[in-house]
């Protein structure tokens, strides 16, 4: 079974990590090292269970993939039978010898006495899924002992600076766990209920907002406020005040409902951001508080406003050149430290890089515009991405934007659950 890795992160590759491992041994016999976490009884279960029934196939594949078995020739066995299963062909000792000879393994799996050995060592299949599990337990294992020797050599060999090795090293682990992570089918009936519980709780709270609030009364009124998991666009030509509507976004809710929110500001230096704050906030012209020529009036709405801002729980970054896979890890940490993350403000999308090999600027700003889009899902947190419109607005005469004026991409609009 291919477990896919999330889009925009590279997955960790285990078995290189091995091998590299491997080479590191002591050659002499009495400087053995120690076995890795394995279960050869269990590995060799969950091969003879799958010769005995279809059923035992279908539940050990949703668990395991090939490199999650220690014995190399235990992961062939297990591919030929996929191989099998997948053709709609039956799996039992004589057609997968028939298949690892095709593929010109059976050699190296023992030949066909083993086979029949592994098809004679389960009774029955019922077991099969419980063998599964500890086979992956074990890998699970083997996985963050691999990835302590990845982080462990970032450490010694040094091939960056110290916080992109941090950020590597994070990406190292959350890899590991994320492999381990795998989607069931929930019945209809566990889904009506949940939604009916929701629904009645809506009644009864009364509530038009059923999200995060804008701050604007007749946007929430259309969307029911921002859905957590979802990436919402804001879209503008240049000097529109998509940085503005962003902010006033985020104060709104930080200073009136007291939700922690994150701002990415790429465009912007911190101060610049906390300036637009306090003005918003104070209700004072920005040029009189960037010339600092403030009337009498101005200094007690200023100071009211350092009060509740000083109080909101606001976290702004202004790493220029940020990447794809910094917001990802700055993003995880702070939805750690605070559990109740609402808003996750990231000015603008055309400013940030991948950074990852890419052919054009077009693919680039696609795959962070889906990799936005998966943040926000796995953190269960709207996401509200700031993005410029193409000129293409201004050449035509009715100058009312359309989605395919988006900058850059054309899977913004597709990866968005919500364009403004």
């Amino acid at each position: 079974m291919h477990r896919p890795s999330h889009p925009g992160t590279s997955a960790v590759d285990y078995a290189a990590m091995a091998q590299v491992a491997q080479l590191a041994q002591p050659a002499h016999p009495s400087q053995t090292a120690p076995v890795p976490p394995q279960n050869l009884d269990a590995e060799e279960s969950v091969l003879g269970a799958m010769m005995l029934s279809p059923g035992a196939i279908g539940a050990v594949s949703e668990a395991l993939d090939a490199s999650d078995f220690y014995r190399e020739s235990h992961a062939k066995i297990y591919r030929a039978a996929l191989v099998l299963y997948g053709k709609g062909d039956p799996v039992d000792a004589i057609t997968l010898v028939d298949e690892l000879e095709e593929r010109g393994d059976l050699d190296d799996v023992g030949g066909k006495v083993r086979i029949h050995e592994l098809a004679a060592l389960v009774p029955a299949s019922a077991n099969a899924g419980h063998y599964a599990r500890i086979v992956r337990e074990m890998a699970t294992l083997r996985g963050l002992i691999n990835a302590g020797s990845a982080i462990s050599r970032l450490g010694w060999e040094r091939p960056g600076e110290a916080a992109d090795l941090v950020d590597k090293a994070e990406q190292v682990v959350f890899d590991l766990s994320q492999a381990r992570v795998t989607g069931e089918f929930t019945h209809i009936d566990e889904l009506l209920k949940e939604g009916f519980e929701r629904i009645t709780a809506l009644y009864e709270a009364g509530a038009d907002i059923t999200g995060v609030p804008s701050g604007f009364r007749d946007l929430d009124r259309l969307t029911s406020g921002f859905q957590p998991g979802n990436l919402i666009i804001a879209a503008a030509r240049p000097s529109m005040g998509k940085s503005a509507l962003g902010l006033c976004m985020a104060a709104n809710l930080a200073v009136r409902h007291e939700t922690p929110v994150a701002i990415f500001t790429l465009e912007m230096s911190k101060s610049e951001v906390t300036q637009r704050l306090m003005c918003s906030e104070a209700k004072v012209e920005s040029n009189r508080l960037r010339t600092g020529k403030l009337g009498p009036d101005d200094w007690p709405r200023l100071t009211a406003a350092c009060d509740k801002l000083a109080k909101a729980p606001i976290y702004v970054d202004d790493t220029g050149s940020i990447t794809m896979m910094e917001i990802r890890s700055k993003a995880r940490r702070l939805k750690t430290r605070e559990p109740n993350l609402g808003l996750i403000v990231v000015d603008y999308l055309q400013l940030m890089t991948s950074g990852a090999s890419v052919e054009n600027r077009v693919q680039e700003v696609s795959q962070i515009s889906r990799n936005l889009k998966v943040l926000a899902r796995d953190l269960d947190v709207p996401i509200l991405a700031m993005s410029q419109l193409s000129r293409a607005v201004e050449q035509r005469h009715d100058k009312r934007p359309i989605l395919s004026d988006l900058r850059e991409s054309g899977s913004i609009e597709q990866d968005s659950d919500l364009v403004l």
